[in-house]
């Protein structure tokens, strides 16, 4: 039985990638996110592609003290000698409610979108957006990519990130629904859930035309490097102690108030 890839394979001399010589010509020639392009993708990126790709990278990195760092870093507190479990453990806590939203957000846009010519007048997704509300609203399913527990006035990468695909001719049918659905959840729901940055970076997986899975890898991509800043970080100055004291403390508090505030 063969057992072979794509990806890249060794001799005794040389090293390939996608078919080109790691050596002789990727590691001269190529950037990072040329490698994560032809590594994921098969091929280098280029233009206005690469650049969006390179956005979806830098958004993801860090948004300060999140569930994916926090538990890196407690897992570092438990076992400094192995960076590569801690930062193994905050990527484990990528999911569908933090970081690994945009891939859901890229599989709704694209379903949802698929059939709306790029060009149609707004009217058209406002209609969708519409429906698609009601429909989630009756079938309980959730309405991925707006909202924030944080920035529940907006949050400040979106406008960044809708300015650079305008920019770079990227603001297409995902972008044109997921702002639709903010604007209607507001006119016609009255709610105000503005769009995140997982929903802004779906959009533009969605209008890359991402598989949505690759949408979620390349978030990860980003969020390692921020999780090695943390772990660096947590090295010198710890945080993960006093995270555990403040369980401490209140598991301690919690047992005194069921014995009556009796030691």
């Amino acid at each position: 039985m063969a057992i072979s890839t794509a990806i890249g394979y060794a001799t005794l001399h040389d090293i390939f990638v996608r078919g080109r010589d790691l050596s002789k010509d990727i590691i001269p020639n190529l950037d990072f996110v040329d490698m994560v392009g032809l590594s994921i993708f098969g091929k280098v990126p280029e233009g206005n592609f690469k650049r969006m790709i390179n956005v979806l990278m830098v958004t993801s990195t860090d948004h300060g003290f999140t569930p994916s760092s926090m538990c890196a870093r407690l897992t570092y507190l438990g076992a400094p000698e192995s960076l590569q479990g801690a930062v193994a453990a905050g990527l484990l806590g990528a999911g569908d409610r933090y970081l690994g939203v945009t891939q859901n957000v890229a599989e709704m846009l694209q379903s949802e979108s698929h059939d709306i010519a790029v060009d149609a007048p707004q009217s058209a997704f406002d209609a969708r957006a519409k429906d698609l509300l009601v429909r989630y609203k009756q079938q309980g399913k959730r309405i991925y990519g707006v909202g924030h527990p944080i920035h529940t006035d907006g949050d400040p990468r979106v406008p960044s990130l809708r300015a650079i695909s305008r920019e770079c001719a990227y603001y297409r049918s995902g972008w044109r629904l997921l702002d639709a659905l903010e604007k209607i959840n507001l006119q016609e729901f009255g709610k105000h859930l503005p769009i995140n940055g997982a929903g802004a970076m779906g959009a533009i997986a969605a209008d890359l035309g991402l598989d949505s899975k690759a949408a979620r890898g390349l978030a990860l991509v980003g969020r390692t490097a921020g999780l090695v800043g943390h772990l660096l970080e947590e090295a010198v100055t710890p945080s993960a102690p006093d995270m555990w004291r403040v369980v401490l403390e209140k598991e301690t508090s919690a047992e005194l108030a069921a014995r009556g505030g009796k030691a």
